[in-house]
């Protein structure tokens, strides 16, 4: 089993101990909060290293410094073999500063974006400007229906109803009219 496995037959075991599993996110999230404050101390540097040593660096575990990895997966900008990865495999923690931001802020992980290291990186504004876009990243927006008495998009200047809305009247009316021959 891959250390990326092993962290999540753990962090998400649906047969765990709902008390247990919330404690191990407690703890975790520790660490975590620790492993950023380090990082955002120096956010230019590009920190690299085999998993062992960067557990022991930060001085966590590895299965949780295997987590941490997994979590700034997708802020990195190169990201890192997580899939196939053991203790030896040489990694890196060099992030995008805004990406990291937003996608903690996406992942409701107001432990971290919430540090006092963040003011040190972006101003006031900046930082809420981000807390916006993290905040939409995942937000789903529906496109308008087009009423029957709006005009076209076609841009014929017509009617929806009396362009393009009539395909669609004739659809509906065709099921129906099957729909009543079955009935």
């Amino acid at each position: 089993m891959t250390l990326l496995e092993q962290w999540n037959s753990v962090a998400y075991d649906q047969n765990a101990d709902r008390k247990k599993l919330a404690k191990f996110w407690e703890d975790h999230c520790d660490l975590e909060k620790g492993v950023y404050e380090k990082l955002l101390e120096h956010p230019d540097e590009v920190v690299t290293g085999t998993v062992k040593e960067l557990s022991e660096r930060f001085e966590v575990p590895v299965q949780d410094m295997v987590g941490i990895l997994d979590g700034i997966q997708s802020s990195l900008i190169k990201e890192n073999p997580l899939e196939t990865m053991d203790e030896d495999t040489v990694v890196n923690l060099g992030f995008d500063k805004e990406k990291l931001f937003m996608n903690m802020v996406d992942n409701r992980a107001e432990w971290l974006y919430r540090l006092p290291a963040w003011e040190s990186i972006f101003d006031e504004v900046k930082r809420n400007e981000l807390y916006r876009l993290g905040k939409r990243m995942h937000t789903v927006v529906k496109p308008k229906r087009i009423g029957r008495n709006d005009p076209c998009p076609c841009g014929s200047g017509k009617k929806y109803k009396l362009c393009h809305g009539k395909t669609a009247e004739l659809a509906a009316a065709l099921q129906e009219l099957l729909a009543s021959r079955e009935a």
